[in-house]
């Protein structure tokens, strides 16, 4: 008995919702930041900086002044293997941040420890990358090495806890959408600008002079949205309906892309994207390319499964899959996003998916 997600890949019709305006684009006054600071990573097993170094020697002397124990020579630390200096990261997102909100950092080794598994980050203050700027949040944890072949880079999950908000809020009648990179381009923001007139309007722009103007693109990346009389008190009820406005992908006219976007998960395609035959087995997951599906028999019985959706059952063995099929199935299957974009980088480096492939 096979017990794993298994998904047959046929021949079918899409039935992926279009994208959304949000998959593409952010407002212009909105982007993620990055906070920074320097930071003392405790509890290492010998493998951390040597205390002999003044660089070390006098921020670890700080911290045990700051909690009542002076050093009055550093020479006192000199047999400390066990902290590691190191430079913590933060990015927040575009969207701003509140306070006690929490986010992952990355911490990396900044003198000579050799490794950072085991320990945890000490109370590490974060600031805006620009000299002079306030403290914004407080990062601490434990340490997680992603890769063992590199233990002086690491993360913290959920380590940096925000005590300072720099929210991001829209001021005036008017607000630009940008197009992010892969998206780019006159017949883009032309679409899109349409779409979300059409959306408000519910009839297509320049039909009725008399109509507000909502959406006009301005150039190959800027949608700019002009707030109806309607949403005047409520510009974020106005802005989260366009940003949820769909539309089609193709009509962009963008060569054939797949665009995944791992912070929001997103997956846009942005044609007809097929796939070779092909199969893949990841984790707990089978990816099989079958036209037509196998018929039981005795000699070739069914395989038992958690979890099987098929996708149609006509078409030749000649013929390519799409890539909406697999996108569908990994949807009604609950596949992870992480897990989705790393079968896709197998398939883009495997030569079977036949579309450029874009992960931001």
């Amino acid at each position: 008995m096979l017990h794993r997600l298994v998904i047959l890949l046929l021949l079918a019709t899409p039935a992926l919702a279009g994208p959304a305006v949000k998959d593409v684009a952010r407002l212009a006054h909105q982007g993620e930041s990055v906070l920074q600071g320097v930071g003392l990573v405790v509890g290492l097993p010998g493998t951390g900086d040597s205390a002999k170094e003044l660089v070390v020697a006098r921020p670890l002397a700080q911290v045990l002044r700051n909690n009542g124990i002076p050093i009055e020579d550093f020479s006192e630390l000199r047999s400390a293997r066990s902290v590691a200096l190191v430079m913590v990261t933060c990015t927040t997102p575009a969207a701003g941040v509140r306070v006690n909100d929490r986010y992952d950092v990355t911490v990396s080794v900044i003198n000579s420890a050799q490794s950072l598994a085991g320990g945890e980050l000490y109370l590490a203050p974060l600031t805006g990358p620009f000299p002079g700027q306030p403290v914004f949040a407080i990062a601490s944890g434990r340490i997680e090495i992603d890769d063992p072949r590199s233990p002086t880079r690491a993360k913290v999950r959920a380590g940096a806890q925000i005590v300072r908000p720099f929210p991001t809020e829209i001021v005036g009648d008017t607000v630009d959408l940008i197009l992010r990179p892969a998206f780019a381009g006159w017949q883009s923001s032309a679409h899109i600008a349409s779409r979300i007139r059409d959306e408000y309007l519910l009839a297509p722009a320049g039909m009725d002079d008399s109509l507000e103007r909502i959406a006009e693109a301005i150039d190959d990346r800027t949608i700019r949205l002009f707030v109806p009389d309607a949403y005047r008190d409520n510009v974020t009820g106005f802005i989260a309906d366009v940003m949820n406005t769909e539309f089609d992908a193709a009509q962009l006219k963008l060569p054939a892309r797949v665009v995944v976007n791992r912070g929001s998960g997103a997956i846009v395609v942005t044609q007809e994207v097929e796939i070779s035959l092909v199969a893949i087995a990841h984790k707990n997951l089978i990816i099989r390319r079958v036209t037509p599906q196998p018929v039981p028999s005795a000699q070739n019985p069914a395989v038992s499964t958690e979890s099987i959706v098929g996708l149609g059952t006509q078409g030749r063995p000649s013929e390519r899959a799409r890539l909406d099929d697999l996108l569908d199935a990994f949807k009604q299957l609950s596949v992870p996003v992480d897990d989705q974009i790393q079968i896709l980088q197998m398939l883009h480096r495997s030569g079977r998916l036949h579309a450029e492939l874009i992960v931001d």
